[in-house]
């Protein structure tokens, strides 16, 4: 058969046909990150206080990082993406009869984290240059901005945080092959797996008192470019 005998026939250009085939490969990623908290309060907090919740006003942050990709088959493989995600978190406490100025019912929770995951990525059949995939794992998190180990607590406008967190990772993409590089658009969800508050030197603190345990909860898109 020739493209002369049957013009209506066209060759779809596969690029990078041989990408897949590498053990190894490098690239990196930029995206953008957004966080929460989801908090576990004491029994009392609602039967005998009737508190309402702690609201959290979630500010956008951004991430950047490095990717390496190792093959373990034609469907399955291993990435380390180390990367700084930075984010910043408003937490927004209800009326308490404890608080004396209305400051004090906002405590700015400022993150710069340094993530570490280690990721499995489950790939599909790849079609012509398009190919979806799911990714999952765990990561671990040092958090530069983390005052964990300073003596001021609340009561002195700063509300402390753990400076190193255990997650859970999960998440869906595709892969676009285009004609120099490899281009992932993805959307991951990040699962804090540890209390990541610290309490205040007062048992009784209207901040941390009535509050057992407070773990994050983020989405990011990222985009990867290998």
């Amino acid at each position: 058969m020739t493209y002369s005998q049957y013009p209506d026939v066209r060759e779809r250009l596969i690029n990078l046909p041989n990408f897949d085939n590498k053990v190894i490969h490098y690239g990196y990623f930029l995206g953008v990150n957004q966080y929460d908290f989801k908090f576990e309060y004491t029994p009392s907090y609602y039967t005998e206080l009737k508190y309402k919740d702690v609201a959290v006003e979630q500010k956008k942050g951004f991430s950047v990082g490095l990717i390496g990709d190792l093959r373990i088959n034609k469907f399955i493989n291993l990435r380390f993406e180390p990367g700084l995600f930075y984010n910043r978190r408003e937490l927004i406490f209800p009326e308490y009869l404890d608080f004396s100025r209305e400051s004090d019912q906002l405590r700015e929770i400022k993150s710069t984290f340094i993530h570490l995951p280690i990721l499995f990525k489950f790939s599909a059949k790849r079609i012509n240059n398009f190919k979806p995939f799911i990714i999952g794992g765990f990561s671990t998190d040092f958090n530069l901005s983390s005052n964990e180990k300073s003596s001021d607590d609340n009561a002195s406008n700063i509300f402390r945080t753990t400076s190193q967190n255990i997650n859970y990772e999960l998440g869906l993409g595709f892969d676009f092959y285009l004609y120099y590089f490899k281009f992932s658009p993805s959307l991951r969800g990040v699962f804090s797996m540890q209390n990541e508050m610290i309490p205040d030197s007062n048992p009784e603190s209207p901040w941390t008192g009535k509050i057992n345990n407070m773990f994050s909860r983020g989405v990011a898109l990222i985009i990867s470019f290998e």
